[in-house]
């Protein structure tokens, strides 16, 4: 039986390759890794019990014997609960700490803002150890596992924070005109160093959990299916709706029970809907499937880049060369992962897979890497820049959460007999986004098809360009209603009451920059979720999830340093001169802050559009490979 191994390219077809030349069709298939493997050779791997590609397995790592048992919808309806958990959690304390930190605990404003943004970026940037942890040893199920249960630890300790009263400074004699000028006493150290203790373990719980929710979720479909790209489609939308209807609870529900029975009924309804989720998602147990992880990641890249290094001054054109290494046999040397074929983009990481005659038959990684593990890196780097342009998007997102706080406490935000509490107005954008992914099927998708060609109604890329574009309306129009607000409170002699809503100025006028920003977080977010997840390498897909917690946690953080550097900037104590996000919103310039977010997020949807017109989908480069290898 013939056995087929890597075929070496003829010397004398060679030398005229370089890697700034251009390749006519013929190099290009001399240097294209040809390995197939003999009957012979599979039934080895079979019996050795491993798993290749993106088989799933059960709980144990081995190979399910009966999929129709497993995973689909019911499986991942177990997944979506533990996910509407965490972010009712993620968008209660967001909402909720801020005004804890300055009605209990006695801080600014200001600093409680910061340190609620911090807590959101932390929470978010901390998720590629979480992604790294799942792709690299645990697999996503027990990375879930794990950071859940510190999440629920977390929750608890800042239930314990606003129940016990040693945890807290104390309330007598603070009302709200002694909030107002600062004389109510502030929370001793020690206090500010457990609330901020539990905050970050709650931060670091959703480490491990964000990036590794939705993927594996995806998991759970198989990739064979005919319907495979419709049941991906559909499961990110809905996931995305989990998301929503756990933000909506947090700003209604756990608001009400705030108002009602106070803050530490509040932050326990969190720790049960946690502790209620984490028991949903173990009894699912039995029906999931798991990847195998794939070791570590960050080693792999490492290598790739140590051997590219060591092989820098080699050439395609040596006598020397043999061709660009890979593993004989379907599977490739990456447990977990299917090959990756070859492509042209960032040929200088083409050097870690250049095989010479002084390797050795067993080359080391740290030497010689094999194709796919040099196109998993392409692949990283390319996916960068998409995540990267929707951290102006949690940029806005992060400063209405925090600021628009501030807006609302000088407006009026009755509808007739009702009155909606101030921290509950961020739930407009979760009831437009829960609208959308709603009518996106039936709506969106036929009317956009017309349009696009698209199959889907727009590309994932096209989704996430038309978030960034609904986001600078939304926050164009935040900046004209605040000049709006602001000149309203001065001529209607409010401009030093800065806390005592104004009766005859709705709160509701927010709605429209809420409600767009809605639109724009759900088109950009799940568009984005879907790419990172299909272009991700198949031992990586935590990674790629991470990469957009990861974006959104780099945007809290450049939230505050922003903040921070327009308060330096634009304040001057000495003079009496207020800055633009001076404690007092009607002296303040929030205005001229929204009307610089708009700019800046111009300036970045045009650098997105620039990388999504060049980038390539593996999918396309596939499909053109193919074509080019049969017409040759």
């Amino acid at each position: 039986m013939e056995t087929r191994e890597i075929k070496s390219p003829e010397r004398d077809a060679i030398t005229s390759f370089s890697l700034d030349g251009n390749l006519d069709s013929i190099q290009r298939k001399k240097l294209e890794i040809n390995v197939n493997e003999s009957d012979d050779q599979q039934t080895a791997l079979d019996d050795c019990g491993y798993t290749g590609g993106t088989t799933p397995v059960n709980i144990r790592g081995k190979p399910i014997a009966d999929l129709s048992k497993t995973g689909g919808w019911t499986a991942a309806f177990f997944i979506f609960g533990n996910e509407m958990a965490e972010r009712m959690a993620y968008f209660g304390l967001s909402v909720n700490m801020v005004v804890f930190m300055f009605n209990v605990m006695h801080r600014p404003f200001s600093s409680s803002s910061n340190a609620v943004n911090n807590f959101l970026g932390i929470s978010q940037v901390s998720s590629v150890l979480g992604g790294f942890l799942a792709d690299a040893y645990l697999g996503r199920y027990w990375t879930i596992a794990i950071f859940t249960t510190i999440y629920l630890l977390g929750l608890i300790g800042i239930t314990l924070c606003a129940t016990l009263d040693v945890l807290k400074p104390n309330q007598d004699q603070c009302n709200q005109f002694s909030l107002l000028l600062g004389s109510c006493e502030p929370a001793k150290p020690w206090q500010m160093l457990y609330l901020y203790s539990v905050l970050y373990i709650t931060g670091f719980g959703a480490a491990g959990i964000r990036p590794c929710v939705s993927s594996f979720g995806a998991d759970q479909f198989d990739e064979k299916s005919k319907d495979y790209k419709s049941h991906l489609d559909r499961f990110f939308n809905f996931f995305y709706l989990s998301v929503t209807i756990g933000a909506i609870i947090a700003f209604t529900a756990v608001v009400y029970i705030q108002m009602k029975l106070g803050w530490g009924w509040a932050f326990g309804s969190l720790a049960a809907a946690m502790g209620i989720s984490n028991l949903v998602f173990f009894f699912g147990t039995p029906i999931y499937r798991h990847r195998l992880p794939g070791g570590s990641p960050l080693t792999r890249v490492a290598q790739v880049l140590v051997a590219a290094f060591r092989k820098r001054k080699a050439s395609f054109s040596s006598s020397d060369f043999i061709g660009l290494y890979e593993v004989p046999g379907k599977h490739s040397a990456i447990k977990g992962s299917g090959k990756i074929a070859h492509t042209d983009d960032f040929r200088c990481l083409d050097k870690a897979a250049l095989q010479l005659k002084e390797d050795s038959a067993d080359p080391s990684p740290w030497r010689l890497c094999t194709v796919t593990q040099v196109e998993e890196v392409k692949i990283l780097l390319k996916l960068i820049p998409v995540p990267a342009c929707t951290i102006m998007l949690s940029v806005v997102l992060t400063e209405y959460l925090t600021l628009s706080v501030q807006q609302v406490y000088t407006m009026n935000t009755h509808i007739r007999l009702l009155k909606l509490p101030v921290t509950s107005m961020p739930v407009f954008p979760g009831l437009s986004i829960f609208l959308i992914l709603s009518l996106y099927y039936s709506t969106f998708v036929p009317l956009s098809r017309r349009i696009t060609g698209h199959p889907h109604g727009a590309s994932q890329l096209q989704r996430v360009g038309i978030g960034l574009a609904v986001s600078i309306l939304s926050v164009a129009w935040a900046a004209i209603f605040e000049r709006h607000r602001r000149n309203y409170a001065i001529k209607h002699g409010y401009e030093t009451i800065f806390l005592i809503p104004m009766p005859n100025l709705s709160a509701y006028w927010l709605l429209i920059q809420y409600c767009l920003i809605g639109i724009a977080e759900v088109f950009c977010m799940v568009g984005l979720l879907e790419f990172l997840y299909e272009e991700a390498p198949d031992a990586m897909k935590s990674i790629g999830s991470a990469y957009a917690a990861l974006a959104g946690g780099l945007g809290c953080f450049v939230a505050s340093i922003l903040n921070s550097i327009v308060k330096s900037v634009t304040g001057n104590p000495e003079k009496g001169k207020p800055s633009w996000l001076s404690q007092n919103i009607n002296t303040g310039r929030f205005d001229y802050l929204y009307w610089l977010l708009t700019a800046l997020s111009i300036i970045n949807f045009c650098i997105f559009l620039c990388f999504a017109r060049t980038y390539k989908y593996r999918a396309e480069q596939v499909d053109r490979k193919t074509n080019s290898t049969s017409l040759t």
